[in-house]
């Protein structure tokens, strides 16, 4: 089934406001009745976000504040790419600076739009296992606590509504179909995934 009939086309895009890495815009859109509408939307530069899981099967999130939130947030590893990078780097890195750990294996489990009514935002979903500690290596300016948490509190707490980070959520999601033998992940070595992505794998 074609979709041609709900697609909005760009007649007259415009960009509004270029922050350190938000690109806000206010386009002119054609809609699929001839009619035209203003779009505002924010172009991100896509990012991932890491289900790290430990041997003993708990799983590494970080607590930290969310400023438009003005509140503490529980969230798995998560950060944008950096001009040029490979989305499996910026898992590896990433992971890296936030908490401390590498992982011996990754799994690219899915993509999900963060939030498509206003923002462009890709966000690469990966699983990290054979996890070994060592130190974070934080940004400037960057403040967050490192914890463990069962697969079973982070269930309870989404329940009651006290996980509300929406890739988080996907997160679990993703972690307890897998362990349900319901969907599918692909593990790769860290050796092994460098050296296909390398070469185009």
């Amino acid at each position: 089934m074609s979709d041609e009939h709900l697609i909005e086309r760009p007649l007259r895009p415009a960009q509004v406001w270029q922050g350190r890495f938000l690109d806000v815009r206010c386009d002119v859109a054609r809609l699929p009745d001839g009619s035209e509408a203003t779009r505002e939307y924010i172009v991100h530069p896509g990012a991932v976000m890491v289900v790290p899981i430990t041997d003993d099967g708990r799983l590494v999130m970080e607590r930290q504040c969310r400023y438009p939130l003005q509140t503490v947030l529980l969230e798995f590893p998560a950060g944008k790419l950096d001009p040029g990078e490979p989305r499996w780097r910026c898992a590896q890195r990433e992971l890296l600076e936030e908490t401390g750990y590498r992982a011996r294996e990754w799994a690219c489990a899915a993509l999900m739009h963060n939030a498509p009514a206003y923002s462009n935002e890709l966000i690469e979903i990966w699983f990290a296992r054979g996890l070994e500690p060592g130190q974070q290596q934080l940004d400037h300016g960057e403040f967050l606590d490192v914890c463990l948490v069962d697969e079973a509190e982070l269930d309870r707490l989404a329940a009651r509504g006290e996980l509300t980070d929406a890739k988080s959520l996907i997160g679990l999601l993703w972690l307890q179909k897998w362990r349900a033998g319901l969907w599918e992940l692909q593990w790769q070595s860290a050796q092994d995934l460098a050296s296909d992505r390398s070469s185009g794998a």
